[in-house]
C-alpha cells in the first residue's frame, strides 16, 4: 500500500485530503502539532503529534513510516495576522518547510505536494490568472509561501526533489458526508461568516468593500470546493509516482462570484437573510481573483466538479448546523 505523510492533516484542507487519500487506497499518516488543527478531524490513520520546525520529530516520522509522498499543508494562513506578526509566519511556514525539506533529503524521500496559494500572485496584472502570471506577494503570508516555492525549486535542482505545487484560490465548502468541516479560531473565511450571520440573528456579516470595479461593486473570488481540492492532491500524488521534476498548477474553477452573490446564495439556501454591513476594503485587496485552471485539467485530468456556489454553500451550511 502506498503511504502519504500529511503535515497539517488535522486542519481544514489537510483533513479533507486525508479522507480523499484513504478513499483512493493510500495509507495515511497525519503529522500535526494541533495548534490550529483538531484531533477529532484525524479519522483516516494515525496521528503523530509533531512540529515541522522540529527536525528531530520530522526525522522520526519519516524514518518510521517511509512515505512514498509527503503532502505538506502545515502553515499559518491568516493574512491579517501575517501583517501584524510576520515573524511567526516566516518561522513556521518558511523555516518549518526548510526543516521538512532537509529531513526529506537526509531520509531519501523525494516526492512532495505543496499546499501553495494564489496569494503569491499579489495584485493581478490580468485575469483569469494562469501559472505564468508574475508572482509579487503583498503580505507576509503570501511571501512565506513564495519563499517556500523557491526553496522547493532549489532542492529539486540540487537534490533531485520532485514536487507538485498547488496554488489554491478560495477553498470553500465542507465534506459532503458531514464527517469533517471548516473550523477556524478565529474564523476569517467569508462563507462560514456569512452562514453564521444567517443562522444567528445577533451576528452581522461585514462586506469589505462595495465600490470595486466589478459588476456589483463587491470583490470577485474563485471559490473551489475543498473536496475538489482534495481530489487534486490525489491526482498530483499519482503523477509524482511516475514523473520527476517540479510541476505547478492553479486550482480554481475559472468562474468568479461576487460577495453580494455569495450572500444571496446563503440567503436562498438557508432560508434566512444575513444581516449585512458594509465596510472599507482591506488594504491591498484585489477586486478580482479568478484562476485559469486549464493546465490542471490538461496534465492532471482535474476539473472542479462540486464547486458550484450553491453546492459549496449547501455543504458548508449542513456542517455549520451540526455544530454546537
Amino acid at each position: 500500500m502506498k503511504t502519504v505523510l500529511v503535515t497539517g492533516g488535522a486542519g481544514y484542507v489537510g483533513s479533507h485530503c486525508c479522507k480523499a487519500f484513504a478513499r483512493a487506497g493510500w495509507s495515511v499518516v497525519t503529522f500535526d502539532n494541533l495548534s490550529r488543527g483538531w484531533r477529532e478531524a484525524v479519522k483516516w490513520g494515525p496521528l503523530i503529534e509533531g512540529d515541522i520546525t522540529n527536525a528531530e520529530e520530522i526525522e522520526a516520522a519519516l524514518d518510521r513510516h517511509r512515505p512514498d509522498v509527503v503532502a505538506h499543508f502545515a502553515a499559518y494562513a491568516y493574512v491579517g495576522e501575517s501583517v501584524e506578526r510576520p515573524e511567526i509566519y516566516y518561522r513556521n511556514n518558511s523555516f518549518g518547510t526548510l526543516a521538512l525539506l532537509d529531513e526529506m533529503r537526509k531520509s531519501g524521500i523525494g516526492r512532495l505536494i505543496f499546499s501553495s496559494t494564489c496569494a503569491s500572485y499579489g495584485i493581478p496584472a490580468y485575469t483569469p490568472i494562469d501559472e505564468e502570471h508574475p508572482q509579487a506577494p503583498i503580505n507576509p503570508y503570501g511571501w512565506s509561501k513564495f519563499i517556500i516555492e523557491r526553496m522547493i525549486e532549489d532542492f529539486s535542482r540540487a537534490h533531485g526533489l520532485s514536487a507538485v505545487l498547488l496554488r489554491y484560490f478560495n477553498a470553500a465548502g465542507c465534506d459532503a458526508d458531514g464527517e469533517i468541516g471548516e473550523h477556524h479560531e478565529p474564523e476569517t473565511h467569508v462563507i462560514p461568516l456569512a452562514i453564521g450571520a444567517a443562522l444567528k440573528q445577533d451576528r452581522t456579516f461585514t462586506v469589505n468593500g462595495s465600490a470595486f470595479d466589478t459588476h456589483d461593486g463587491t470583490a470577485v473570488r474563485d471559490y473551489v470546493h475543498v473536496d475538489d481540492l482534495a481530489r487534486a492532491h490525489v491526482l498530483a500524488a499519482e503523477r509524482l509516482l511516475g514523473e520527476s521534476g517540479v510541476h505547478v498548477y492553479n486550482l480554481g474553477t475559472g468562474t468568479g462570484t461576487t460577495v453580494r452573490e455569495l450572500v444571496e446564495a446563503v440567503s436562498r439556501i438557508s432560508g434566512s437573510e444575513p444581516r449585512v454591513a458594509y465596510g472599507p476594503p482591506r488594504s491591498g485587496d484585489p477586486p478580482i481573483l479568478v484562476a485559469a485552471p486549464g493546465k490542471a485539467e490538461r496534465e492532471l485530468g482535474w476539473v472542479a466538479r462540486q464547486s458550484d456556489i450553491d453546492r459549496i454553500v449547501e455543504t458548508a451550511l449542513q456542517w455549520c448546523r451540526r455544530q454546537p
